[in-house]
């Protein structure tokens, strides 16, 4: 029945036409002032003439449950030309007069009951789906615009809505204790915990899409105050109602990005296109949280082919199937399983794709887990990039990015230890062949695998505790978006060993972060979802370093990226190191090489000296002081004279 509804509601349409004007010409029929016959082809040239504007006009391609006002008005402008089309026939044809006043009316009368059908129709609609509140969740919406408008309208007109509109939102003084659809409006905004307080509303919609940074941080923090369910109406609004679609599908719940509090950063769109556009690029580590946006982003540019290197085969499958999808099945993909630890097949591969971009993002990079497995570490993430990048310098790669991490700066665990060795090995290797190393060194990611907010998602929903390590721990994020367009924007900056590092904005604290996630998912922290403080894991520090306090930094054509040049470590230097590294791991034991590890990275300390310094500074009621980033220096001399044995 639903798939005729259209057709069921012209002919409704095209009835009311022909009986309300035989009705009106019954009395001159039954006098028998008009032939049967003739009555029928006037009301029969009548309703064609309907007809034809009716399918000109498309007026039974619109929904009727979601028709506004331009929809009736189409209705009554098609009513009014049909019938024009019919008196201009009648004058032609010198007709009776009677007949032309006759059809005004019925006609008029005909439109009068289609409306009052489906405005009866929208009315049981509305009556039938607010019958009853069972199941069902009262919410605000915060804006009383266009967009809040039509998504009111989509929740009161819809069926299966869990929403039951109970008030909107705004800062116009002129919509202000006024109704929409006879909901009615209240503000200001910044007044939301005082105006919700007492009601039954546990779920907030926020229905501006066009909000500055400073503003959505201000309101997300005064809906969390009220702790209501907060979700978002995606944005732009524009794709959103394509062939009647409704606006309450598109409301998500509250993402990464809206807890950032800053602008996320824009880069470099055109010289990206440029530097990949035509090429053949590499990602190793491919379907992971960093490597898989890469491969989505980079395939935006139209690479020659996307080669794409990960050991694990059923994300790598996943991420084939989504580019297929969203390039075609002719996009020039190639995907790989293998290990980076592989020599031989690191070897095989670059020997038969010959990439010219190869951005290296394999890595081991969970702290706790590497710190008790410490030679897989080294093995993957050091020998690892080794093997790559000597692979790209034989087979003549144009440029080689490693993604690496703030934890290699002045490190505390094996993660960030070995990953600085790994930005030492592409300084020694840049002093032959011609391909230009660079490394790009940014903070936490937000939405990574393993990192806090879906771990805090997935512990508010199964009902608490949220766990925090301590609550003094501030750490800098950004989004993997953001993490990548700077990777893709530092690789077409490279000339020579530079290591590229992001502004990261202001520094935020773990249990403000866990403490407004709780709030906007509807709870109250220590409430109904705990906190709980668990301890410092193995190689955790309570602050990271902040990446741009470096003298040897200087900014790049973009504000928000930072270079660091760096100095060449001789080739002799890096195989003795590499030798020794590896003659530790097949003889000697893991305290062995967390030895041989503190020898070559001269800033590696203990995290239990470094948070003792924080707690030190805490305690004392000061912010603590990061020690600045050091420049990374060329294997000490003592660590290449003396075996790690």
């Amino acid at each position: 029945m639903r798939r005729y509804r259209s057709q069921i509601v012209l002919l409704m349409d095209l009835f009311l036409v022909f009986f309300c004007n035989f009705i009106l010409f019954l009395p001159h029929l039954l006098r028998d002032d008009i032939l049967l016959l003739n009555l029928c082809a006037h009301i029969g040239l009548l309703t064609m003439c309907m007809l034809v504007f009716q399918l000109i006009f498309r007026i039974y391609d619109s929904l009727w449950r979601y028709a506004e006002s331009r929809e009736y008005l189409v209705m009554l402008v098609g009513n009014a030309l049909g019938l024009t089309l019919y008196t201009a026939i009648n004058l032609l044809i010198h007709a009776s007069p009677v007949w032309i006043s006759r059809a005004v009316t019925g006609t008029m009368l005909a439109l009068l009951l289609m409306l009052s059908i489906r405005f009866s129709y929208r009315i049981y609609r509305y009556r039938r789906i607010g019958r009853s509140a069972e199941g069902r969740s009262y919410v605000a919406i915060i804006g009383a615009g266009s967009t809040g408008a039509t998504l009111l309208g989509d929740l009161l007109g819809s069926a299966g809505s869990q929403y039951i509109p109970f008030c909107m939102l705004d800062d116009a003084p002129e919509k202000r204790n006024k109704k929409i659809q006879g909901v009615p409006v209240f503000g200001p905004i910044d007044r939301m915990q005082e105006l919700l307080q007492n009601t039954p509303v546990s779920e907030i919609i926020l229905a501006i899409t066009n909000l500055t940074p400073a503003r959505r941080r201000e309101i997300l923090e005064l809906c969390a105050r009220t702790n209501c369910r907060l979700h978002i109406l995606s944005d732009p609004v524009s794709q959103l109602r394509e062939k009647g679609a409704s606006l309450a599908a598109n409301v998500r719940e509250v993402q990464i990005e809206d807890l950032l509090g800053r602008k996320p950063v824009e880069l470099d769109n055109p010289r990206i296109a440029e530097f990949i556009r035509g090429k053949t690029v590499m990602v190793t580590g491919g379907s992971g949280s960093i490597g898989s946006e890469l491969c989505r982003q980079i395939a935006g540019y139209a690479p020659r082919r996307l080669i794409v290197v990960d050991i694990a085969e059923n994300s790598s499958y996943e991420l084939q199937h989504d580019l297929l999808h969203q390039y075609g099945e002719d996009f020039p993909l190639a995907v790989e399983i293998a290990s980076v630890r592989d020599r031989k097949k690191i070897d095989r591969l670059f020997s038969h794709y010959r990439p010219e971009l190869v951005f290296h993002a394999a890595a081991h990079k969970h702290v706790p887990l590497m710190e008790s497995c410490p030679e897989e570490a080294v093995k993957n993430n050091v020998f690892g990039t080794y093997y790559t990048a000597l692979a790209a310098r034989t087979y003549g790669a144009e440029k080689f990015v490693l993604i690496s991490t703030d934890k290699a700066v002045n490190p505390t665990n094996i993660m960030g230890a070995t990953k600085q060795l790994c930005e030492m090995v592409l300084q020694g290797l840049r002093n032959e062949g011609s391909t230009e190393f660079a490394v790009v060194r940014f903070g936490n990611v937000l939405g990574s695998n393993g990192s806090v907010i879906p771990l805090f998602k997935k512990q508010i929903a199964y009902g608490g505790p949220v766990t925090i390590t301590d609550r003094r721990i501030i750490r800098y994020f950004m989004t993997i978006p953001e993490a990548v367009q700077l990777v893709l924007e530092a690789g077409s900056f490279a000339k020579s060993g530079e290591v590229f590092v992001l502004d990261m904005g202001e520094p935020v604290k773990i249990l403000e972060l866990a403490e407004k996630l709780i709030r906007l998912s509807g709870h109250t922290p220590n409430g109904d979802i705990k906190i709980q403080e668990i301890g410092l894991r193995p190689g955790e520090k309570l602050f990271e370093e902040l990446l741009t306090d470096n003298a040897n930094l200087r900014r790049t054509e973009n504000e928000k990226i930072y270079v660091e040049e760096r100095l060449p470590i001789p080739t002799s230097q890096l195989e003795n190191y590499l030798q020794y590294l590896s003659e530790t791991l097949e003889t000697g034991t893991r305290a062995d090489i967390f030895r041989y590890l503190h020898r070559l990275v001269p800033t590696f300390r203990t995290p239990d000296e470094v948070n003792a310094e924080a707690i030190q500074a805490f305690q004392a009621e000061e912010k603590p002081a990061p020690p600045a980033a050091q420049p990374l220096h060329p294997m000490p001399e003592a660590a290449r004279l003396i075996p790690a044995k």
